[in-house]
C-alpha cells in the first residue's frame, strides 16, 4: 500500500480525552523548585498505578477503531486491527522511559516525537501494511500529546521563563560585544570627515602649464585659477508647464527655450546631467570644483570622484559601490558597508569622469553599469562627463538625466582667465594688458583662446615668449611643447644634464601612440618602462639620461608633460598633448592607413585632426584622400576640418572635400550642426543665406554658424535677422554669447525684426553693450545686474518683456512704473521687495511671481485688466481669487508651492488651463462648485490624491487632459477608470516631476 493512502482522521473530540488519560494532573505554577518536568514524573504508569495495561490497551484498541472508522480506502487488511492495537499499547507505555522535558518534545515536533517513541519500544513485528498504519496513528496520537503538554497549567510559566532566561543570556553577550565595538554611526562620521578633507586637498589644486615657478608653486589654488564656467541645456519640462528646475531645483522661465548656467550651478537645477564638452574645456576642472565645493559647503553631501580612465586602465569592471574609493589613497579603509548607506540615503554626489575615456566598445556596458547603480540607488545626484561625439545625443534620456553642453569660453571668460593666471602667477599687470590686447586685436588668435587649456598655453607663451604668440593651433602645440621639455630647465640655469627636444619627443610619442591604439589615457610604469626600454637603442641621445625607468622619472619630474595619478601609473598632463604626440608617431611610422580607418572613432578625431597639420604636403593629401574614400558623414567630416590644418594642399584635392561635404549641409540635426560648426569660418561659404533656408535647415544653419565663434559669422548671421522660424530667433539670441557683446548686439541682435523676446543679460557690460533695437525686447536679467544698472538701462529703452532672477534691488520697483510697452513680467527672487505699487496698473499679459515675502498681491492682481496668464510660485503674499479685475480674461493659472482657497474661482470663466499644485485639496462642497463654473477648462493639474473628488464632484465639460502630479505610487487603476468615465473626451497625462519650492 503507498504511504499517501494511509490517512488517519481522528477529530481531537475522540482523541483528547484518550490522551488525557495518559497522564496525571499537575499543580500550578512553572514547575521551579521542585525538579526539571520530566514526561516520565507525570505519565499515569508503573508506580502511579492510576492507568493499568489493560486501560492502556483498551486505550489502543479505541483509536485504532475511531482511525478505522474514517471515509475512504481502509488502510489496514482485516484481521490486522489487534495486532496494531497491541503495538500501539506496548510503544505507548514507552512514554514512562522517556527522559524528555515537555518543552523538548514540543520544540521536537510530533514526527521527532513519535521517533524517540519507537526508539523507547520494542519492535513491532507488523507487516508492512500494518506498520504503516502504526506509525501514521502514533504519529496523530503524538500531536496531540505535545498539543496537552502546551496546555498544562506549568507548561506555560515554564516556558516562558526559559524563554526569558534565554533572552537574557542573549542580550548580555550582545551588550558585551557591542561594549567592544564602536557605534556604526560614530564610525561613518569619523570616516566621512576624514575622507572630506582627503578630497578637499586631493582635488583643490589645478596644474599651471608651462610656468618657471619656485619649487611647490607649480599648482594653482582651485579658488584663485578657477573660473565658472558656462554650459547651456534645454529644460526638462514637466507636461509643458515650464514652471520650474528640474527634479528640485530654483524655477526655470517659463518663456526661455534654454538656460545658461555656471557650470557649479549644474547639479543645483538638474540632480542627473550628462555634461559634453570638448577637450581642454573644463570638464575636470569642473568636476574638482564640485567635489571640493561639497566637501566644504554641502550639507550631509558625500562626493565620489570616479575617473573612468583611472579605474579601467587594465581592463578592469566599472566600480559597484563598495569600490568607489578604488582609486583613492583611502582605498579598503572606509566602514564596511559605509558607501551602500550613504548612497542609500540620497547622499550621495557621483562624479563620472570621462565617458569617452573608454574604448567605444566598452560605452555600452558603461550605460548598464550606471543604469544598474541609478536603479539601486535613486535620489542621488549624479554628473557624467563626455567629449560631445563620443555618445549620442540623448544617450541617457532614458534615465532622466539632462544633456548639458560647456560652452566656449566668451571674450568676459577669456578676460577672466587671463587675470586670474597672471595673478596667480605673479606675472604682472602690464604683461597681462598686453596679451588682453592681443586677443583683442588678433581674430585668428582670439578663436584659439575657447577653452581653459589653450587659454592657460597662450598665456604660458606669451610670458615666456615675452609677448610672442604662435599664429595657428599646430604651432601653439609645438611652442608649449618646446617650452615644457626643457625651456624651464634651460632657463633657470640647473646643473642637470640638457636633451635636445627631438629625442624626447621621439620617445613620448611612442607612449601617445601605445595610449591610442588601446583606447586608454593610462599606461602603467611597467608597461611604460618596457616601451621606453625598446626604443631607447634607437635613440641614443636619450641614454644620457640613464635607463628606460631614468628617462621615464626626467620626464615625470622635470617636463611637467607627463604625471603619476597613482604610484604605479602614468598619464599625459592632457588628452591634447597625447594626441599630438600620438599624430606625430602615426606619420613617422607611416601609419596613414591605420589613421584613416579609424575614422569613425571618436577617440581618433584629434589625432587624425593632428597628423595634417604636422604632416608633410603628400601626408596631407593621403590622409585627406583617404577619408573622402571612406565616404562616412564623420569622415567626410574629418576630412573638411583638416582643411584648416592643411597650410598646403592641391586646390583640386580641396575643392573635393567641399563638394564632398555639401551633402552634409545644411545640417540635419544638432550634433550633426556642432560638428560642422567646430570645423570654423570656412564653413560659411558652404551654408545656405537666410532667405534660402527655412524650417529645420534654417534653425540648423544657425546654430552651425554660431558654433564657429569666428567674426566672419556676424554677417551671415545678421542675413537671419528678419526670419520669422522662432528657432531661428532663438538660436540668434542663444549665439550672443559665443562673440564679442558689442560686435554682436550692434551686427545682429540690434536688427532683428521683430526684436528679440528673451535676451539673456548675466552682467552689466553686456547691458552696457544693448544700444537700439528695432523695437521693444525681451530681456532676461541675471543676479549679477545691479538694480542701478538696469534702472539706467529701462529709462532709455522700453521693453515687453522682463525676468528678474535672484534680484537684490532694494524695497520698492520704482524703476518699472509707467513702463506702458511691458507685456511680460517674471520676478523669481526678490525677497527685499516691500512696495508693489510701482506695478499697479501695467498692462501685463502674463506674469510670473516668485518673491519669497509677505508682501500683499490682492491689490496688484487688481489692477490688471489685460492679464491673461498668471504663475504663483512659493511663497508670495496674501492673495484670492476675487482679487481678479473683472475685465481681465486670463486663460492660464498656474501654482506651484501653494495651497489656494477656491472661493471667486468661478468667476474666471475664460480659464483653459488650471495648474492647482502638489499642495491643493478641496475644502469640501464649494471648492467643487467653483471649479465646475469653469466650462471652457481644458486642462487641469492636481494632486493624484484629489482625482477621485475629481471624478465624483467635478463638472467640467471642456476637459481633454488631467494631469496629476508624481507621488512616487502608483495611481489605482479604478481611480484611473473613473476619472475617464466621468471626462470620456480627457486622457491622463501623468507629470513626471513637480517642482514645488
Amino acid at each position: 500500500m503507498d504511504a499517501s493512502v494511509v490517512g488517519i482522521r481522528l477529530a481531537s473530540g475522540v482523541v483528547t480525552p484518550l490522551v488525557k488519560k495518559l497522564f496525571r494532573g499537575e499543580g500550578a505554577g512553572a514547575g521551579l523548585v521542585d525538579r526539571p518536568v520530566r514526561i516520565s514524573s507525570y505519565v499515569s504508569l508503573r508506580e502511579q498505578r492510576v492507568l493499568s495495561r489493560d486501560d492502556l490497551r483498551r486505550l489502543a484498541d479505541k483509536l485504532v477503531e475511531e482511525a478505522l472508522r474514517a471515509p475512504g480506502e481502509r488502510p489496514l487488511p482485516p484481521g490486522e486491527e489487534v495486532g496494531v492495537a497491541t503495538a500501539l499499547a506496548v510503544t505507548l507505555y514507552s512514554l514512562g522511559d522517556l527522559a524528555l522535558e515537555d518543552a523538548q518534545a514540543v520544540e521536537m515536533g510530533a514526527r521527532a516525537f513519535a521517533a524517540e517513541l519507537r526508539k523507547a519500544a520494542p519492535a513491532t513485528g507488523l507487516g508492512r501494511d500494518a506498520e504503516l498504519f502504526h506509525d501514521r496513528l502514533l504519529e496523530t496520537t503524538c500531536l496531540h500529546v505535545l498539543h496537552f503538554f502546551t496546555t498544562r497549567s506549568t507548561y506555560i510559566p515554564a516556558a516562558l521563563v526559559g524563554q526569558a532566561h534565554r533572552q537574557a543570556e542573549t542580550i548580555a553577550k550582545i551588550d558585551a560585544l557591542l561594549a567592544r565595538i564602536p557605534r556604526q554611526d560614530g564610525r561613518d562620521a569619523e570616516f566621512e570627515a576624514r575622507y572630506l578633507q582627503y578630497l578637499v586637498k586631493r582635488h583643490s589644486t589645478l596644474t599651471i602649464f608651462g610656468l618657471d615657478l619656485p619649487p611647490g608653486s607649480a599648482r594653482w589654488p582651485l579658488e584663485a585659477a578657477y573660473v565658472s564656467l558656462e554650459a547651456v541645456s534645454r529644460p526638462r519640462q514637466a507636461g509643458g508647464t515650464g514652471r520650474g528646475g528640474p527634479d528640485g531645483g530654483a524655477p526655470v522661465p517659463a518663456q526661455q527655450a534654454h538656460a545658461f548656467l555656471t557650470g557649479d550651478e549644474v547639479l543645483g537645477y538638474m540632480p542627473r546631467a550628462l555634461l559634453r564638452g570638448e577637450a581642454g574645456s573644463g570638464k575636470t576642472t569642473l568636476i574638482k570644483w564640485l567635489a571640493v565645493s561639497a566637501s566644504r559647503d554641502l550639507a550631509d553631501a558625500v562626493p565620489y570622484v570616479l575617473p573612468l580612465r583611472t579605474l579601467t586602465r587594465h581592463g578592469e569592471r566599472l566600480p559597484a559601490a563598495k569600490d568607489f574609493l578604488a582609486a583613492t589613497a583611502l582605498s579598503g579603509q572606509s566602514p564596511e558597508g559605509w558607501e551602500d548607506r550613504v548612497l542609500s540615503a540620497g547622499r550621495g554626489l557621483i562624479l563620472i569622469d570621462g565617458i569617452d575615456e573608454i574604448p567605444e566598445g566598452e560605452r555600452a556596458l558603461a550605460r548598464g553599469w550606471l543604469t544598474d547603480l541609478l536603479a539601486a540607488y535613486p535620489g542621488n545626484r549624479w554628473l557624467v562627463t563626455s567629449r560631445p561625439s563620443a555618445v549620442r545625443q540623448d544617450w541617457l534620456a532614458d534615465e532622466e538625466f539632462t544633456e548639458v553642453a560647456l560652452v566656449p569660453m566668451s571674450r568676459a571668460d577669456v578676460a577672466a582667465f587671463v587675470t586670474r593666471w597672471h595673478r596667480a602667477a605673479e606675472a604682472g599687470e602690464e604683461l597681462r594688458n598686453q596679451l588682453l590686447a592681443s586677443l583683442a586685436a588678433k581674430p585668428e588668435l582670439a578663436r584659439l583662446a575657447t577653452s581653459p587649456l589653450l587659454c592657460g598655453l597662450i598665456c604660458a607663451l606669451h610670458r615666456e615668449r615675452r609677448g610672442f604668440l604662435p599664429a595657428g593651433r599646430k604651432e601653439l602645440y609645438t611652442a608649449a611643447l618646446s617650452m615644457m621639455l626643457h625651456g624651464r630647465d634651460r632657463e633657470r640655469e640647473l646643473r642637470l644634464t640638457l636633451l635636445a627636444e627631438e629625442p624626447q619627443l621621439q620617445l613620448l610619442q611612442r607612449l601617445a601612440y601605445w595610449l591610442i591604439r588601446n583606447g586608454r589615457t593610462e599606461i602603467g610604469w611597467d608597461r611604460a618602462t618596457a616601451l621606453i626600454a625598446d626604443a631607447l637603442p634607437a635613440v641614443p641621445a636619450a641614454q644620457a639620461l640613464g635607463d628606460a625607468e631614468a628617462v621615464l622619472r626626467h620626464f615625470l619630474e622635470r617636463t611637467g608633460l607627463l604625471r603619476a595619478p597613482t604610484e604605479d601609473t602614468l598619464e599625459f598632463i592632457h588628452r591634447t598633448f597625447q594626441d599630438f604626440l600620438g599624430a606625430r608617431a602615426a606619420l613617422d611610422e607611416g601609419s596613414l592607413g591605420e589613421l584613416t580607418r579609424q575614422a569613425d572613432d571618436d577617440q581618433w578625431e584629434d589625432v587624425i585632426r593632428m597628423a595634417v597639420a604636422q604632416g608633410r604636403p603628400r601626408d596631407r593629401a593621403a590622409i585627406i584622400g583617404d577619408l573622402l574614400v571612406r565616404g562616412s558623414d564623420r569622415a567626410v567630416l574629418l576630412a573638411l576640418a583638416s582643411l584648416e590644418y592643411a597650410a598646403e594642399l592641391e586646390p583640386e584635392l580641396r575643392e573635393d572635400v567641399r563638394t564632398a561635404a555639401q551633402r552634409l549641409i545644411p545640417p540635419v540635426n544638432k550634433d550633426a550642426a556642432d560638428m560642422l560648426g567646430r570645423i570654423g569660418p570656412l564653413i560659411l561659404d558652404l551654408l545656405p543665406p537666410g532667405e534660402d533656408a527655412h524650417g529645420d535647415s534654417a534653425a540648423l544653419s544657425v546654430t552651425a554658424a554660431v558654433e564657429t565663434g569666428a567674426e566672419e559669422a556676424l554677417g551671415y548671421l545678421a542675413g537671419y535677422c528678419r526670419h520669422s522660424d522662432e528657432r531661428v530667433r532663438e538660436a540668434l539670441v542663444r549665439g550672443w554669447r559665443r562673440f564679442d557683446a558689442h560686435l554682436y548686439a550692434a551686427q545682429v541682435l540690434a536688427h532683428m525684426e521683430p526684436p528679440p523676446d528673451h535676451v539673456v543679460v548675466d552682467s552689466e557690460a553686456r547691458l552696457a553693450a544693448l544700444t537700439s533695437f528695432t523695437g521693444p525686447p525681451g530681456l532676461f536679467f541675471g543676479r549679477d545686474v545691479g538694480r542701478e544698472a538696469l534702472a539706467g538701462f529701462l529709462a532709455r529703452q522700453p521693453v515687453s518683456g522682463l525676468t528678474l532672477w535672484s534680484f537684490d534691488g532694494g524695497t520698492d520697483a520704482e524703476f518699472l512704473r509707467g513702463h506702458t510697452s511691458l507685456r511680460r513680467l517674471q520676478i523669481n527672487g526678490w525677497p527685499e521687495l516691500a512696495d508693489l505699487s510701482p506695478l499697479y496698473g501695467l498692462p501685463v499679459e502674463e506674469v510670473s511671481l516668485y518673491l519669497g515675502n509677505s508682501t500683499p498681491l490682492g491689490p496688484a492682481i487688481a489692477s490688471w485688466p489685460r492679464l491673461r496668464m498668471l504663475v504663483l510660485t512659493g511663497s508670495n503674499g496674501p492673495w484670492s481669487f476675487r482679487d481678479f479685475s473683472g475685465e481681465c480674461r486670463p486663460e492660464r493659472l498656474e501654482l506651484t508651492g501653494v495651497a489656494p482657497d477656491l472661493a471667486g474661482l468661478g468667476r474666471l470663466r475664460s480659464l483653459r488651463v488650471l495648474a492647482l499644485g502638489f499642495d491643493w485639496r478641496p475644502s469640501g462642497a464649494a471648492a467643487w462648485t467653483e471649479l465646475s463654473a469653469l466650462r471652457d477648462l481644458e486642462v487641469i493639474e492636481l494632486h493624484p490624491d484629489v482625482l477621485e473628488g475629481l471624478a465624483e464632484f467635478a463638472d467640467l465639460p471642456s476637459l481633454r487632459e488631467v494631469r496629476y502630479y508624481d507621488d512616487d505610487k502608483e495611481l489605482d487603476p479604478e481611480v484611473e477608470e473613473r476619472v475617464l468615465r466621468r471626462f470620456p473626451r480627457a486622457r491622463m497625462h501623468f507629470l513626471a516631476a513637480m517642482y514645488d519650492i
